[in-house]
């Protein structure tokens, strides 16, 4: 069993109480359709979980399949940037279909951010190295394809469906948990 290399620190892309009992990390890829799948099951998990859950979202593009991943990728480190990394997470997981470089830039431009500037920062390759980092620290954790979710530090290879209630084990019992991580 696999666990989360690099820890939860503050380069991470965050939501939820830093004192939450359960957290949940996911190196996703947004052109992903699996990724995509899960979205919708992530978001009502932090729903029901409330101040319980702190979730991290890492990125892990898939360039070798998803050839706009890595600028999706990217791109949501511009909208990090301006404060806006989850409103572009969401909206790039609800539009996956819209990832083309003038999608991208789109979306960035509806939250208010610069086209001028997030185009730049684009075609510059501003942000890969810290996409990278990300992708390296998957590697580094056994992450080998996407999503991949880790519980409390630990790798979650369980079905989707059972997801929330793994969760809610973390809760109960930690030591149930890693029980069924196992």
């Amino acid at each position: 069993m696999s666990g989360l290399v690099l820890p939860v620190g503050p380069r991470d892309h965050i939501q939820g109480p830093p004192d939450a009992a359960v957290t949940l990390v996911e190196y996703g890829d947004f052109e992903c359709p699996h990724c995509g799948r899960a979205y919708p099951i992530v978001k009502e998990i932090q729903r029901s979980m409330g101040d319980d859950l702190r979730f991290v979202y890492r990125h892990f593009p898939l360039t070798r399949i998803h050839q706009h991943a890595e600028h999706a990728a990217e791109m949501a480190e511009v909208a990090a940037q301006h404060g806006k990394f989850w409103p572009l997470h969401d909206r790039l997981f609800e539009h996956q279909e819209a990832l083309e470089d003038d999608e991208l830039v789109a979306a960035a431009e509806s939250l208010g951010i610069d086209r001028a500037w997030a185009t730049a920062a684009l075609a510059q390759g501003r942000f890969e190295p810290r996409v990278r980092e990300d992708f390296s620290s998957g590697v580094r954790s056994g992450v080998n394809g996407t999503p991949t979710f880790f519980i409390n530090g630990r790798r979650y290879d369980g079905t989707w469906d059972l997801l929330l209630e793994t969760l809610r084990q973390a809760l109960i019992s930690p030591s149930a948990h890693n029980r069924s991580l196992r």
